[in-house]
């Protein structure tokens, strides 16, 4: 029974510990931005007056680009992200310190022998000198470069049309190939005008973007660790 305790406080600690240290991989969040969801949805014109013109008005006219305008529209995101980053450092330290502390000299006064005799030996101790000396160097170099590059396509929907005309969409798209799945996801605001004729707009142009890709399958479980590993690997204090 004394041993339940310990055991007990042992696994407690354990689990707690485990579940602080970054565990699980990392989530995106794709609800809409603070901002999007406090600005009003624009009303739409249900009693539009026609005034017989042939090419139509309103939003959607008869001779206009076929493009997203409505809540539960479509519109292709075409996704062209480009990552390249390069750093160097050089760094170099040197450093030397000398001490040093000479004795004292004593010197009699007058032709005294005795006085002289003395004064010699009092210097003969006296003049014990302290020298003293460091030196350390440094020296350190490191470079980094980063060259990644994604590209595809999403096709969002329009989930709100904010007061001021923009949009916010959200996408998702799920691959299966082999028992392999790859998600895709994207959100963001986008504005109409960015729009081109093909209905499609450059994730380059949204604002709050988000973008995520992810793999799930055997070969991404094959790749990473156990959740027992990991668990080891943050308590594990050497």
């Amino acid at each position: 029974m004394h041993h339940v305790f310990p055991l007990s406080f042992f696994v407690a600690s354990l689990l707690l510990s485990g579940c602080t240290a970054k565990l699980t991989e990392p989530e995106m969040s794709f609800t809409p931005p603070k901002y999007v969801e406090e600005m009003p949805a624009r009303e739409e014109e249900s009693n539009f007056a026609s005034r017989g013109s042939l090419f139509g008005q309103g939003d959607n006219p008869l001779f206009s680009d076929h493009k997203a305008m409505h809540v539960n529209d479509i519109v292709t995101v075409v996704i062209s992200e480009k990552a390249t980053s390069s750093n160097k450092a050089d760094k170099a330290l040197s450093e030397s310190d000398t001490v040093e502390l000479q004795g004292g000299a004593f010197s009699g006064v007058g032709a005294n022998s005795t006085v002289t005799s003395a004064v010699n030996r009092l210097n003969g101790v006296a003049s014990i000198g302290f020298k003293a000396g460091s030196s350390s160097d440094y020296a350190g170099s490191g470079s980094t470069s980063k060259n990644a590059s994604f590209t595809t396509t999403v096709s969002a929907r329009v989930v709100k049309v904010i007061a001021n005309g923009n949009y916010f969409i959200v996408g998702r798209r799920e691959i299966m190939v082999d028992d392999q799945k790859q998600i895709i996801q994207v959100s963001g605001v986008i504005r109409p005008y960015d729009i081109n004729q093909n209905n499609e707009i450059n994730s380059a142009k949204m604002s709050d973007a988000k973008i995520s890709y992810v793999n799930e399958g055997d070969v991404d479980r094959s790749i990473n660790q156990g959740w027992g590993t990991k668990i080891v690997q943050a308590v594990w204090p050497f």
